[in-house]
C-alpha cells in the first residue's frame, strides 16, 4: 500500500477530510495520514458534510507534523500554501504533491453558506483523489 500524508495548516478541515476520503475511497490501495502545521482540532462542519456522504471522520484527530512519521510516506500532498511553504525537509525519494484548496473555515456568510462552501471544497477533495487512486492503479 502507498503510504500519504495530507499536510494543511491547522488539520482540521482539508486535510481530514482528505485522509478520510483516502481511507474509504483507497482501502486496500491507500494508507492514509493526515497532519498540520499547527493543529486545531476536527472542525465540526468538516464531520457534517462529511457524514452526509456517509464517510465519518468523528474519530479522525487533529495531529502536529511528526517528522519521523513524514519520513516514512511514499507521498505527501499539502493542500494549502501555508503547509507547502512550511513542509520540513523530507527525502528527495518522497514524492511532493501540491494541491492549493480554499480553506472552508474561513468562509463567512449565514450558516448555510459557509456550508456550501465545505462542500464545495469537499467535492473537490473526493474529485482530486479520485484521480490520484486512477494515477496510482495505473503505475
Amino acid at each position: 500500500m502507498l503510504k500519504v500524508m495530507f499536510l494543511c495548516a491547522g488539520n482540521s478541515c482539508r486535510s481530514q477530510m482528505a485522509e478520510g476520503f483516502a481511507r474509504g475511497l483507497g482501502k486496500g490501495i491507500l494508507e492514509p495520514y493526515s497532519a498540520g502545521v499547527s493543529p486545531q482540532g476536527v472542525n465540526e462542519k468538516a464531520v457534517r458534510v462529511m457524514k452526509e456522504i456517509g464517510i465519518d471522520i468523528s474519530h479522525q484527530q487533529s495531529k502536529s507534523i511528526d517528522q519521523e512519521l513524514l519520513k516514512n510516506m511514499d507521498v505527501i500532498i499539502t493542500l494549502c500554501d501555508n503547509a507547502a511553504g512550511s513542509c520540513p525537509w523530507t527525502p528527495p525519494e518522497i514524492k511532493l504533491i501540491h494541491w492549493p484548496l480554499d480553506d472552508p473555515a474561513r468562509a463567512v456568510g449565514s450558516e448555510d453558506g459557509i456550508l456550501t462552501e465545505f462542500r464545495r471544497v469537499r467535492d473537490e477533495i473526493k474529485e482530486r483523489i479520485t484521480n490520484f487512486i486512477k494515477d496510482v492503479e495505473n503505475g
